[in-house]
């Protein structure tokens, strides 16, 4: 005797695995955002320049992104847009944001934010790049690009806000660079 498959059961199957997953893992629904992370506790030479000290900055921006675009929240993101996750209708809207914490200093942090929307077009084009079918594949191509576009964005933002950091030497202690990309289903 054959087994028959329902695929409303398999769906049901995988959403009940998912919402299982889920509370194991003590968090519900944070799937949602990729997150890079970097501190720097060195300091700059007392005698270094600002555009040394800028180019500090944004170095540790870049790891920050580096970790990003590098880690494995990234391709949990990028698994949405198969066609069982919640994103398979390839309709997205996002952020990416960038945070930089003056540890050692009175300075409140500077964000900078930047939003993004992945279309149904911008997938099939990174199809055609890619040469892929896979939903995942092509998806993880264009959250990267988003994220690189995103980070500079939001870097530009805060230029203005990062020389007044400068100026007033807020920079010369620890300093914490965290970049974030939010993702959610466009409604």
């Amino acid at each position: 005797m054959r087994l028959r498959t329902n695929p409303d059961r398999i769906l049901e199957s995988i959403d009940r695995e998912r919402s299982r997953d889920e509370e194991t893992a003590g968090r519900l629904s944070d799937d949602r955002q990729a997150v890079g992370r970097e501190l720097d506790t060195t300091p700059p030479p007392s005698d270094a320049t600002s555009p040394e000290r800028t180019k500090r900055l944004f170095a540790l921006v870049d790891r920050a992104y580096q970790t990003a675009a590098q880690g494995q929240e990234l391709g949990k993101l990028a698994s949405r847009f198969r066609g069982i996750g919640d994103l398979h209708h390839h309709h997205a809207r996002g952020d990416v944001s960038v945070v930089v914490q003056y540890l050692d200093s009175g300075r409140p942090p500077d964000v900078g934010m930047s939003p993004f929307e992945i279309k149904p077009a911008d997938m099939d084009e990174t199809k055609k790049e890619t040469g892929s079918t896979r939903a995942d594949v092509n998806a993880m191509r264009m959250l990267r690009r988003e994220l690189r576009d995103g980070v500079m964005s939001s870097y530009k933002k805060l230029e203005p806000r990062i020389r007044d950091a400068l100026k007033e030497r807020a920079d010369l202690g620890h300093i914490s660079v965290e970049v974030t990309m939010d993702l959610r289903p466009a409604q």
